[in-house]
């Protein structure tokens, strides 16, 4: 099963890094290569714990949904969500925020199994963990840029 780990420093405070994380509309602006957009459960706002929100996306050249429910939501410096139904066979991603002089260190951990067994296996290490990669950094980017342009 791999895990995808990515940390970033944002010159923000904690509390407008966990904020962006969990808001539906900013979640849809750094996915906009994706083109992701929320089309069921939470569709804008601020996700909470319990709720679910089904994605919508193109990734591969495919139109995929993928529903995630957040089971855990410790404000300002944690939140799991973990998908219920969709391409995978199984994630959970824990999002952590650490305040630290001059700023916020934003933690994504992303633990995922693919489908399909062997052949999953085999898609893991032929791209899919090196996309999941780049699609997590790309989106954590974006999320540095936001949050440091309101300060």
């Amino acid at each position: 099963m791999p895990i995808i780990e990515h940390q970033q420093f944002i010159k923000a405070p904690v509390e407008v890094c966990f904020d962006l994380v969990r808001n539906v509309d900013i979640h849809t602006q750094t996915t906009s290569k994706t083109r992701e957009r929320a089309v069921s459960g939470v569709t804008e706002g601020f996700l909470e714990q319990g709720d679910t929100v089904t994605w919508e996306a193109t990734h591969f050249g495919i139109k995929q949904k993928l529903t995630a429910k957040v089971t855990v939501m410790e404000k300002p410096h944690t939140f799991v969500d973990v998908m219920v139904t969709g391409a995978f066979h199984s994630f959970v991603h824990t999002h952590q925020f650490i305040e630290e002089a001059g700023g916020t260190i934003m933690i994504d951990k992303f633990q995922y199994k693919s489908p399909f067994g062997p052949i999953g296996v085999v898609a893991d290490k032929l791209f899919l963990e090196k996309y999941m990669t780049a699609f997590i950094v790309s989106r954590a980017k974006a999320l540095k840029k936001i949050a440091e342009s309101m300060e």
